[in-house]
Parts: C-alpha cells; sequence; structure tokens
C-alpha cells in the first residue's frame, strides 16, 4: 500500500479533482494514456518552458525551481484551479523535507500568458499535511468513493468506470 512518502502530485491532483480517480488510480486503473485532454496537457507541457530542468523528488515531479526556490508548474487549462494550489503546496512541502527552503508556486498557464504566484505559508504547510493524510485515507478505503454528477466528469479519462453500468 502507499505510504506518505508515495504521494505525488497526480495523488494530490486527484484528490482534489475526483476522490473516486484517485480511488481507481491507487488501484493501478490508468486510462490516461487515451485521454485527448491528457495528451493536450502532455503537448503543452513538453513545448512550454524548453529550456528549464524538471526536478525529481521520487514520488513528485515538479516542471522546474528558480534561483530564489519558487517552484513553478505549467498547467493546460485556462484557469487556476483548487487543485493545482495543492500540488504546488505538495511540491513545496516535499522540497522542505529533502531541506530546499521552497517559497512558495508560480503557476503558468501559456493557453492565456497568465501567471499566478502562491507562497508557501505556514498555513499552505499544514494543508500539504492534511493532504497527504486525506491521500492515504482514500488508499485505505475498502470501497470506491461516491462518483461526481454526469457533467463534473466531462472529459475525464475514467469516465468509462464510472459510468458504464
Amino acid at each position: 500500500m502507499i505510504g506518505p512518502d508515495d504521494v505525488g502530485g497526480v495523488h494530490i491532483k486527484y484528490l482534489y479533482h475526483c476522490r473516486r480517480q484517485l480511488w481507481l488510480y491507487l488501484r493501478g486503473i490508468r486510462p490516461e494514456h487515451l485521454s485527448a485532454t491528457v495528451q493536450l496537457g502532455e503537448a503543452v507541457h513538453d513545448t512550454s518552458y524548453t529550456r528549464n530542468t524538471p526536478v525529481d523528488l521520487g514520488a513528485a515531479k515538479l516542471d522546474f525551481i528558480d534561483g530564489q526556490h519558487w517552484v513553478h508548474e505549467v498547467k493546460s487549462s485556462t484557469r487556476t484551479t483548487p487543485a493545482d494550489q495543492a500540488q504546488g503546496r505538495h511540491y513545496c512541502h516535499r522540497l522542505h523535507l529533502v531541506g530546499i527552503d521552497a517559497q512558495g508556486t508560480v503557476l503558468h498557464y501559456p493557453k492565456t500568458r497568465r501567471t499566478q504566484r502562491h507562497p508557501y505559508t505556514p498555513e499552505a504547510a499544514d494543508q500539504a499535511l492534511a493532504d497527504i493524510a486525506d491521500v492515504l485515507a482514500v488508499a485505505t478505503a475498502s470501497t470506491s468513493p461516491d462518483r461526481l454528477t454526469r457533467t463534473a466528469c466531462r472529459g475525464c479519462s475514467f469516465t468509462d468506470y464510472c459510468w458504464t453500468e
């Protein structure tokens, strides 16, 4: 089973997007490669900010970190979501664990040419720990969390697993 050190950015994103999606993902159901939305996100990621080096922290892989210790994440959506902010908090938390004093996250939205800064505050650190605990709770649940409404599932690569009956 998954432990606190195994929790990565995808787990946090799914926690905020859909707990059922997280539960399925944790059980090895991973249809993302079939999703046009995921493929678009990967293309945006691969063609944006190509001069920067990704940082691999094991379970967490962040896009890049600058000289002032701000984590930079490139997103394919047009607006920020709670999941984006949570991923940034998680990456800052992971960097603190390895001795890097991350200042916060800069979220980049190339489609709209916008960025947003989210400082890593003590409250953000507390929330990052709570998020990890929530992921672990979903991981140990014996049954799948309830599915979201059908409109919330639009574009999700897990739709077939939730709505085929």
